[in-house]
């Protein structure tokens, strides 16, 4: 069983790569993005710390109306003290301040699924919180790859 830590995030400036992604696709196009974004990641002179960032923005995030066709944006990013000097053809996104539940994941990458079902359909319900409408995400390690027998990685949820 997963025990959240409830934190009050300041708002979080991201520098990185969005698209468009399915359920479905999730896998491929996320890798896709991290692809592109991991050679420029060190282009970025004014990141915070090393930690990667997977991020998903959910137009309507209702977990009991989602499909493997719902869509949403991913971005693969990280986190930046400024959005000044950015490499060309990468974007920025604010994550707004607010209250966040962050699980930690340790486990084989394929658990991830249902660790995030867990904290969607037990947690989440039985908790004193609601969901927030703001992006949820991942903080990976630099040494991070889906690839890895054992992964390490928090989850934030957005909650009010």
């Amino acid at each position: 069983m997963m025990k959240p830590r409830i934190i009050n995030s300041e708002a979080i400036l991201i520098v990185g790569l969005k698209a468009d992604l399915t359920f479905l696709t999730n896998a491929k196009g996320t890798g896709d993005l991290a692809r592109q974004f991991m050679p420029k990641r060190n282009q970025i002179l004014n990141r915070v710390s090393t930690e990667k960032f997977s991020i998903q923005i959910y137009q309507d995030f209702n977990y009991n109306k989602m499909s493997p066709k719902t869509i949403y944006q991913k971005w693969v990013g990280i986190e930046v003290s400024s959005f000044e000097n950015i490499p060309k053809g990468l974007e920025v996104l604010t994550i707004k301040a607010g209250k966040y539940a962050v699980f930690n994941y340790q486990g084989k990458p394929e658990g991830f699924l249902q660790a995030w079902q867990y904290v969607h359909t037990n947690w989440l319900p039985t908790s004193e919180y609601k969901l927030d409408n703001r992006p949820h995400f991942e903080k990976l390690p630099e040494d991070y790859h889906p690839l890895n027998t054992l992964v390490e990685e928090e989850i934030w949820v957005p909650i009010k």
